[in-house]
């Protein structure tokens, strides 16, 4: 809006109407909504008159001091804006009007702030126009006033300060000489006695280097620098109170950057930075000083040269900054870390001098705690390095691993740390620190987006594989890991810290983009192909030929070194290898990458756990040789040998069992390209992993992931793989919870008859013959025996405990690993959704969902379970792909359809019966989908209209595999239980599915929806009915299907079946029979529309009598919504809802105005008498017969009661908003006179009573009602509303029964 009025001003000149808009800066805008008003008033202006421009300048003066805060800026700059606009006028005549009009000097008290406010704003009026620079003698007043203000700090603060330094930074070196040195120099003067006064002289000195000399320096403040020995003291303290000024803010302070910058420029740098930095501000431990600190050092690294960047990041400040990253790791603390590195992220960002980048990151990465550096080791700041600075960076991480120097790391130790170190490993144990990191650092840095090479990859990947499992014996040449021998030998645990991160390193290079700028490279960057060189070369591989020639070589030799088997194995592998990659371009390539994947990983992973992959090796080399022989296949018996499918399943799932993810996705990479070739065999071998009755049998797979998964959480800190371990997730609760159930357990009867015994043998339980007490050595041997009974049976107890807490923990990795497993199920679907084997993966995933809806709902169960029904709804029963080779499947897909329905049918849970429902219509979606070979086997009957149909009906009625005859029969069961089981687990939506995506099956059932419309077991049976047949009828594709016999037939059934359902409605006081009613009326109105829009021969005599019997008052009732429905169905026999009578309300509606003229008397309807004699006469019964008032929309016509003959009775005030809903619907109020013909006559008559004009329209409304509910041959003067009676209490109409006899007439 402002912006919006500034660029009109600019354009526009100044009016009265002008003058009005600015008025609107201090109402907020309220009086216009819209900026188009504004403009149409600016755009319709002129500047002819001079009062007007006068007049204008002094609202706009007077609004500088307005009370309301946000309408000072808005007066400030439209005030500006008109400067800029009429140059004409002279700026020191809008200042004096300005002073004259916000004296501070005669203003009052309470009105100080505002008048304070109205100069500030004025000058900022000034010099935002742009002509205060040029109007010296209104800048020097000005300036003076600015200053001032300043004494008013209360109000004001900094304000005037910093807009006089935005205006000294905007003037010319000349002005400033000539007119404002000589006011300022008081200001200049005193620049060590508040921050804002030190920041007009470093500006000053920054801007007019000529004018503010040393000599003149000298003058002001009697040294000719800023930053000197003895004005360090009051610098500290003015940097201190400055910090603190901006402690909210957040930010570094505008003084502190620039006393930087002039330290710079007079320097003495090194003093500020040593002198007033380290050993003045950081010896005030406060937080905002600290943080000030910090800031300076991000900020002052671009301007820093090399020996200065050198000289601050070793000081004082980086220290203190290593201190605060460390003991703030708690949530709850400010971190500065992220700031500092969105600091270096910008330097970097910006700076082209490769030293003092290196020198910055070195820095950084020297800052250590114990050897730790504080830089994180995922710091993505790298990738902003030049590609020279950063192969340096990464030659200097090396030599860091290879030779650690602590004595170049600023080092140092929180107090924690050094209250609980030995000095025995101290440098060890750095050196072990720095190393992880270094390790981590590299292996993150082929992760960063940072610009690089394939050979700075392979050199990082060679470098951290070669320290993981190599070590050096003697320096060759052609192994350049060799060439530089570690000062500090490797010991066992960096080894392992070395080999996790490469199995990271491994995992980032098999989803690495192809590297590089050529045509081949991008190509394969299009095809969105990861892993590989951009010649098309695995990284995987070429680190399994690096680590070859490794083996091979003399000069190094293995941390765990290879046995004669394992080395066969090795050479096997490697040779497979080369085979493979001979046939890789041959028809079956997805097989072929899959297996050189696969034994590419597991030679790596030789390295790490030899033992455990040499079975996993020969299984899978065997099982190579098997899938590429080419000897033409036997069949197999069922005790045969498996194939190699079967064995490449087992070796997959025996791999997802790892904690590697980077194993697990290969895996899943590896199923996905043998899918094709799996069998129903190697099928199973996945589902008996779910199926939760063989879950028994997978015992020792649990312990064996168990152990393997504390092995890896022992050797690793930080899992550099983001390895998707199967974390304990042990509730505290819950063995809180069994520990409490063994403490409350019964003591079983052996340990009694022990403690008895015990105590027997004793004497300690005494008798009538032994009234002696044991001597000290008889109860020392009863206290021994004693204990070590209730130890021996505490070691039970706890035996008890372990075994529960392990077969939880199994649970929990059994649970895991299956949810693995649903991986590949879900690759299969996906991959291979035309695959016969998919019929054989829907009863296990049933399986699934049935048992976990009800066993244990922890969260490891839900997600499960979750992901069992996502893959089950949308990988399999929603695909648009599907097998098309069932013909030879037919008998079985059959029997399996109606397998699935009737366990649909005998389940208890409707959420899982409907799983088994929507398997069996995705069989049928299969069957209807396949042509059948046999064409001897004639189609479904088809009508005879079929011939006149567009070719896309042809495919409606196909019915492809399907059988007809037993397909029917399967759901006409089902649907014949749904509509007569009085607790069936189906549901509506589950045949509305059916219907809808099989319009076939809607003929053979239709005649069950029809029949039980009257023959449902219950109403809400009798209901779904009425439900499901609307909606059949509603569909398009069922007339297809149906001659036109035989629909017209069908809708004289169905209307004959409602009428005999509606005859036996009784009252509707229940929900279900409210609910029968609704339904059976919103049917009817779509037969009796379909009857009269086609015109059908159809009788209805009898439905016309059951409907009009059902106008009674014992038939619908009084429900709003069935009133509705049942007009909107008489409508089509051709009756109208009864209209209100208009004739007789006019003259009472025109009367009563001239009775209401006269003030503070009450109406004659209101008074106490005729309200009585009203109902005496009319005798209209206060409530209905359920003890309500009944509504008067409800009420159909020829319904009336004796009593209700008399006069209607009204609706009372409980009813306004449903008749308000009624109405909303179409259906107006029903009277007793007229009837209304339908709901637009209601319509109609509702907008002409909102054109009538009164001056109560309560009071209107209440006489309005009474007039059109009391019938025009009992109106008289005396009738009462009934809806006024109603709103008043029963103890205000004691009340008035006292003052009646005052307001009679």
């Amino acid at each position: 809006m402002l912006q919006l009025l500034t660029n009109a001003l600019a354009k526009s000149p100044v009016s009265s109407r002008y003058t009005h808009i600015l008025l609107l800066f201090h109402h907020n805008f309220e009086e216009y909504e819209k900026e188009a008003d504004i403009l149409h008033m600016l755009e319709n202006s002129s500047s002819q008159q001079d009062d007007e421009l006068k007049y204008t300048l002094k609202r706009l003066v007077e609004g500088l001091g307005a009370t309301r805060e946000a309408a000072r800026p808005g007066f400030s700059l439209a005030l500006a804006q008109v400067l800029q606009a009429f140059e004409e006028i002279p700026m020191c005549s809008v200042l004096e009007q300005i002073k004259e009009k916000h004296n501070l000097e005669k203003v009052k008290k309470k009105l100080v702030r505002n008048a304070a406010f109205g100069n500030f704003f004025g000058v900022m009026a000034l010099f935002q126009s742009g002509r205060l620079v040029k109007d010296r003698k209104a800048l020097l007043e000005s300036i003076q006033l600015l200053q001032q203000l300043a004494h008013h700090q209360a109000h004001l603060r900094d304000l005037p300060r910093k807009t006089l330094v935005d205006i000294m930074s905007e003037v010319p070196e000349n002005v400033f000489e000539e007119v404002l040195f000589g006011i300022l120099q008081s200001d200049l003067a005193s620049a060590f006695t508040s921050p804002e006064n030190l920041h007009l002289l470093l500006v000053g000195i920054q801007k007019f280097p000529g004018v503010l000399k040393p000599k003149n320096l000298k003058k002001l403040f009697g040294s000719p620098t800023v930053v000197n020995e003895e004005n360090i003291p009051r610098l500290v303290e003015l940097l201190q109170s400055a910090a603190k000024s901006e402690k909210k803010d957040k930010k570094l302070p505008n003084v502190v950057f620039d006393l930087l910058q002039v330290s710079l420029k007079e320097g003495a740098f090194e003093l500020f930075w040593k002198e007033c930095v380290e050993n003045g501000l950081l010896k005030e431990k406060s937080g905002p000083v600290s943080y000030m600190c910090y800031r300076l050092l991000g900020s002052a690294l671009p301007l820093l040269s090399l020996d200065q960047l050198q000289m601050v990041l070793k000081g004082k400040v980086m220290q203190h900054y290593g201190e605060h990253v460390v003991t703030t790791q708690l949530p709850d603390r400010f971190k500065f870390a992220p700031e500092m590195e969105e600091y270096i992220d910008e330097f970097l960002n910006g700076c082209d001098d490769l030293e003092r980048q290196l020198a910055v990151m070195i820095g950084f990465s020297t800052l250590t705690n114990q050897g730790y550096p504080v830089l994180a080791s995922s710091s993505r700041v790298v990738r902003h390095l030049q590609p020279a600075a950063l192969q340096k960076y990464i030659d200097w991480l090396k030599e860091m691993f290879l030779r650690p120097d602590i004595d170049c790391c600023l080092d140092f130790s929180s107090n924690r740390q050094k209250q609980n170190q030995e000095n025995a490993n101290i440098v060890q144990h750095k050196i072990a620190r720095l190393r992880k990191w270094v390790i981590h650092r590299l292996a993150n840095i082929i992760e960063s987006p940072v610009e690089k090479e394939e050979s700075l990859v392979m050199d990082i990947s060679r470098f951290c594989f070669f320290h993981a499992f190599f070590e050096t014996k003697k320096k060759t040449s052609q192994i350049r890991e060799t060439n530089v021998l570690p000062s500090e030998p490797l010991d066992k645990q960096a080894h392992s810290v070395a080999e996790s991160y490469f199995f990271g390193l491994l995992q980032t290079l098999n989803s690495l983009t192809v590297l590089g700028d050529t045509a081949k490279a991008a190509a394969l960057r299009e095809k969105h192909i990861h892993g590989v060189t951009a010649d098309g070369k695995l990284w995987i591989f070429l680190l399994v030929e690096y680590a070859n020639k490794l083996l091979s070589s003399e000069h190094v030799k293995a941390v765990k070194p290879f046995t004669k088997g394992q080395r066969d194995a090795w050479e096997r592998t490697l040779q497979s290898v080369k085979n493979l990659q001979k046939k890789e371009n041959k028809s079956d390539s997805a097989k072929v990458v899959a297996f050189q994947q696969l034994l590419l990983l597991m030679a790596i992973h030789l390295f790490k756990n030899p033992s455990e992959t040499v079975d996993v090796l020969s299984d899978l080399l065997n099982c190579m040789e098997r899938a590429f022989n080419k000897e033409p296949k036997k069949k197999k018996a069922d005790n045969a040998e498996p194939g190699w499918v079967e064995v490449m399943v087992e070796i997959l799932l025996s791999l997802l069992a790892q904690p590697s993810l980077l194993i697990r996705r290969i895996s899943k990479s590896v199923f996905v390209r043998i899918c094709p070739n799996l069998t129903k065999r190697g099928l199973q071998l996945i589902l008996d992993v779910l199926d939760p009755y063989q879950e028994q049998n997978e015992e020792s797979a649990v312990v064996v992931m168990e152990e393997s998964d504390k092995k890896i959480r022992s050797a690793q800190d930080m899992d550099a793989e983001g390895s998707e371990d199967s974390s304990d997730e042990g509730d505290t609760e819950e063995e809180n919870d069994s520990g409490d159930e063994d403490k409350d357990e019964e003591v079983d009867d052996n340990f009694r008859s022990q403690l008895m015994n015990v105590l027997q043998a004793g004497n300690a339980l005494g008798g009538e013959e032994s009234d002696e007490e044991l001597d000290d050595e008889a109860m020392m041997a009863l206290d021994k025996n004693i204990s070590a009974l209730f130890a021996e049976q505490q070691k039970r107890i706890q035996a008890k405990k372990d075994e529960k807490d392990r077969m939880r923990k199994e649970k929990i990795l059994r649970r895991d690993f299956k949810i693995k497993v649903l991986d590949l199920v879900e690759a299969f679907l996906s991959k291979q959704s035309e695959n016969p084997l998919v019929f054989d993966i829907i009863e296990p995933l049933l399986r699934v969902i049935e048992q976990c809806m009800s066993s244990d709902s922890d969260k490891q169960e839900v997600d499960f379970l979750q992901k069992t029904a996502n893959i089950f709804k949308n990988s399999l029963c929603r695909t648009k792909q599907y097998c098309k080779r069932v013909d030879a499947l037919q008998e079985d897909l059959h029997a399996f359809v109606e397998r699935l329905v009737k366990k649909a049918c005998k389940h208890t849970d409707s959420s899982v019966a409907l799983y088994y429902f929507s398997a069996s219509l995705y069989l049928l979606k299969v069957l209807k989908g396949n042509t059948s070979e046999k064409s001897s086997t004639p189609p479904t009957p088809l009508p005879e209209k079929q011939s006149n149909t567009v070719p896309q009906s042809c495919q409606l009625l196909s019915t492809g595999c399907l059988d007809m005859e037993r397909v029917t029969l399967i759901y006409q069961q089902a649907l014949t239980q749904f509509l007569t089981k009085r607790n069936s687990a189906l549901t509506s939506s589950m045949f509305q599915d059916l219907f809808t995506r099989f319009p076939i099956m809607c003929k053979p059932l239709v005649g069950i929806l029809v029949k039980s419309i009257t023959a449902g077991a219950r109403q809400h049976q009798q209901a779904q009915a009425c439900l499901l047949l609307q909606k059949v009828l509603l569909l398009h594709d069922l007339k297809l299907f149906m001659t036109e016999e035989e629909w017209e037939e069908l809708i004289r059934e169905s209307i004959s079946q409602v009428t005999e359902s509606l005859k036996t409605v009784g009252k509707c006081i229940l929900k279900a029979e409210k609910e029968k009613v609704a339904k059976s009326l919103e049917l009817l109105n779509l037969l009796l529309k379909t009857v009269t829009e086609q015109k059908l021969r159809v009788k209805l005599t009898e439905l016309d009598k059951v409907l009009v019997a059902l106008n009674q008052p014992e038939g619908i009732g009084n429900s709003a919504r069935l009133d509705s429905l049942y007009w909107n169905v008489m409508r089509w026999l051709n009756y109208t809802k009864p209209k209100k009578e208009k004739t007789a309300n006019k003259p009472a509606q025109e009367a009563e105005p001239l009775k209401r003229k006269k003030k503070g008397f009450l109406p004659e309807t209101k008074k106490r008498k005729n309200r009585k004699k009203g109902i005496q006469e009319n005798g209209v019964t206060p409530s209905s017969e359920d003890g309500e008032p009944a509504a008067p929309e409800e009420q159909p016509p020829g319904t009336e009661t004796p009593k209700q003959k008399k006069g209607l009775v009204p609706g009372s005030s409980k009813h306004k908003n449903r008749d308000r809903g009624v109405r909303e619907n179409g259906v107006a109020m029903a009277g007793s006179g007229e009837e209304a013909a339908n709901g637009y006559d209601a319509v109609a008559d509702k907008k002409k009573k909102k054109k009538k004009k009164n001056m109560n329209r309560k009071r209107k409304g209440d006489a309005g009602n009474e007039a059109e509910q009391v019938p025009a041959a009992k109106k008289t003067k005396g009738n009462v509303s009934q809806e006024t009676q109603k709103k008043q209490g029963k103890a205000k109409n004691k009340r008035k029964e006292k003052k009646t006899p005052m307001l009679q007439e």
